[in-house]
């Protein structure tokens, strides 16, 4: 299980940013969490999910602007599930609150715990590749978010063109800079990491 804690950086000099993160998040993955985005303590926003894909997402999103310290947990996730992940208990719940911790200290503001686990594959194996990834998307100037944003959307580079009002030769470029297919190219293999962390960190107790 994947439990993913924001926590806003700068609160007590920046608006309370937490409402509106609660409804980004629950307008594009309810479908994919366990339970309904949750505002905790504060300002920190928590979610929980199975699904190593929509983990990465999440971080990815949620890191973009920078206001946010990430931390993802993995770990199991006690069953039955509570009807809000501020009610919920597990060790990727304990790996979340010790991954925000660690994330407030670190480039990108993000971090990465698990369980303890015996394996071939470690968090130091996988959070230095995704905090890379966040590094990447941090480089990325507006004009390159929005052709990334038109592209990763189904829309053609010759639609995006006419879209923007500019040359396709421009989207390429601008495409190009954003460095959007080696972002492309990286993110399902760290699925496969994140996933395979899963495996051995998740061994959810029923009651």
């Amino acid at each position: 299980m994947f439990v993913i804690t924001a926590d806003q950086v700068g609160s007590r000099r920046d608006t309370d940013r937490t409402g509106a993160l609660v409804a980004e998040l629950s307008e594009r993955f309810r479908s994919r969490l366990l339970l309904p985005v949750d505002q905790t303590a504060g300002d920190e926003v928590q979610l929980v999910t199975d699904a190593a894909d929509t983990a990465l997402a999440i971080v990815l999103d949620t890191t973009r602007t920078g206001r946010w310290s990430v931390g993802l947990g993995v770990g199991d996730v006690r069953r039955p599930l509570p009807d809000a992940a501020r009610k919920a208990t597990g060790t990727a719940f304990i790996a979340a609150r010790e991954a925000v911790g660690a994330a407030k200290r670190a480039e990108g503001r993000f971090a990465l715990r698990a369980a303890p686990i015996t394996s071939s594959i470690t968090v130091a194996d996988v959070e230095p590749l995704v905090r890379l990834l966040v590094l990447l998307r941090e480089r990325r100037t507006d004009p390159g978010w929005e052709v990334v944003e038109l592209v990763r959307d189904g829309t053609q580079q010759k639609e995006a063109a006419a879209a923007l009002d500019i040359s396709a030769a421009a989207v390429s470029a601008r495409l190009k800079a954003a460095m959007w297919r080696p972002e492309e190219e990286a993110r399902p293999a760290l699925v496969r990491l994140l996933r395979e962390l899963d495996s051995e960190a998740s061994h959810t107790p029923r009651e």
